[in-house]
């Protein structure tokens, strides 16, 4: 999908939504210690896991997964924003870095992962290209939810890359970190984080 230029910034016309330490939770594989999974750093998150890791708990059938849900913060209508500055290193493939919870039909009404063609490729899922050659470096993602119109619109750097219909409303809320796709995937998947914000209108 080509790139849909845009000169403002996402942000603008946006109220940034206060976020404190309580809003942040993570799950990770329910047998190794947080720390095995995730750091945080002068300001960096870092999520890894293993292909074959366990998943957040006994019960579940899921994939792999090191990741912050952001808590205090569901919606259910309204115009929400998520924003953080990533950085995925090369050879991780087959993975969510970020996600919307929540839909109508399935699980979720966005996966963003990231696979190994293009450099280190954003796809929709497992369809749409998003934006390439984003390994090994710092990159801006940011993705307004419209509930009420049913929209979602992802940004690279500050430029619109996709715009597409969500999957119906429910109860909402931003994922980020890493969690393996259903198939596909490295062996080894780390995404890193840092400067994450939530803004709604």
């Amino acid at each position: 999908m080509m790139s849909i230029c845009s000169a403002h910034d996402p942000t603008d016309g946006f109220t940034l939504v206060p976020l404190t330490a309580q809003d942040f939770r993570n799950d990770k594989p329910y047998n190794e210690p947080l720390k095995n999974r995730y750091s945080y750093k002068d300001g960096v998150r870092r999520f890894w896991v293993y292909n074959n890791d366990k998943p957040f708990k006994p019960s579940s059938t899921t994939r792999p997964r090191s990741e912050v849900r952001i808590k205090g913060h569901d919606y259910s209508s309204g115009v929400w924003q998520f924003e953080g500055y990533a950085f995925v290193p090369k050879g991780t493939s087959g993975v969510t870095i970020v996600q919307i919870h929540g839909a109508q039909q399935g699980a979720t009404t966005l996966q963003l992962r990231i696979y190994d063609g293009g450099e280190g490729e954003m796809r929709y899922y497992k369809y749409n290209v998003v934006a390439s050659n984003l390994y090994d470096r710092w990159f801006r993602v940011n993705i307004i939810h419209n509930v009420d119109e049913g929209k979602v619109t992802v940004f690279v750097d500050a430029v619109k890359k996709f715009v597409v219909n969500d999957q119906g409303p429910g109860d909402l809320y931003f994922k980020f970190g890493v969690y393996a796709a259903p198939a596909n995937s490295s062996n080894y998947m780390e995404s890193r984080w840092k400067d994450i914000k939530i803004f709604k209108k």
